[in-house]
C-alpha cells in the first residue's frame, strides 16, 4: 500500500506504533515513469506541477475578496468542489495504479475549480490543457480499477475521473 496499512492516512501521519514487533516494513520510492528517482527515496514529482501549470487556477476577475465572497454557491455544489480540492498532490494514486495514471489527481484539480462559478469561464481551456499535459508527461491511461481511490489519503472518488472525461469530450467538441 502506498501510504501504509491504514485508510485515508499519509505516510507522514503513520506512527510506528501501528506495527507489531517483528513486522517487516518495506520503504521504497514510488515507481512511475513520470516520477524518476533522484536519489534513495526521493522522486521527481514535478510532472504534477506542470499539469497544474496548465490550468489549476482561476484568472477570471471576481473582484476583491468581499465581492468574490458575495457569489452564492449552493452547499452541495461547494461541498463537492471542496471534496475534490482536498487532493494534496502526494502521487499515491499514480504509484498504486497499474498504468501509472495521474487521472485522479488531474480530475480532482480540474473538478474543484470547474464546480465553482468562478471557474466556469475557463473550464474548457482548463480541462484541455491539463489533460493534454498529463498525457504529454507520460502518465498512463485510466482503466477504472479503483486502486487510486482506495489508496488516496483524502478519499477522493473516481467519479471525478468520469466527470473529467465528460468535460474533456465537451471541451473538444464545443470549446
Amino acid at each position: 500500500r502506498a501510504h501504509g496499512p491504514h485508510d485515508h492516512m499519509t505516510t507522514c501521519q503513520l506512527h510506528l506504533r501501528s506495527f507489531q514487533d517483528g513486522d517487516t516494513i518495506t520503504v521504497e520510492p514510488w515507481r512511475a515513469r513520470a516520477f524518476p528517482i533522484i536519489k534513495d527515496l526521493v522522486v521527481d514529482r514535478s510532472a504534477l506541477d506542470r499539469i497544474m501549470q496548465e490550468g489549476a487556477y482561476i484568472s477570471a476577475k471576481t473582484g476583491t475578496a468581499p465581492e468574490a465572497n458575495a457569489i452564492l454557491i449552493p452547499k452541495e455544489q461547494s461541498d463537492t468542489a471542496m471534496d475534490a480540492a482536498a487532493c494534496i498532490g502526494c502521487g499515491a494514486c499514480v504509484a498504486t495504479c497499474k498504468n501509472a495514471s495521474a487521472s485522479l489527481f488531474t480530475a480532482a484539480k480540474i473538478n474543484h475549480l470547474n464546480r465553482l462559478p468562478q471557474g466556469k469561464p475557463e473550464q474548457h481551456q482548463r480541462v484541455k490543457g491539463m489533460v493534454d499535459q498529463m498525457e504529454a508527461e507520460g502518465f498512463g491511461g485510466c482503466s477504472f480499477t479503483g486502486a487510486c481511490e482506495v489508496e488516496c489519503p483524502e478519499g477522493i472518488s473516481i467519479t471525478n475521473i468520469a466527470e473529467m472525461h465528460n468535460r474533456y469530450l465537451r471541451a473538444k467538441l464545443f470549446g
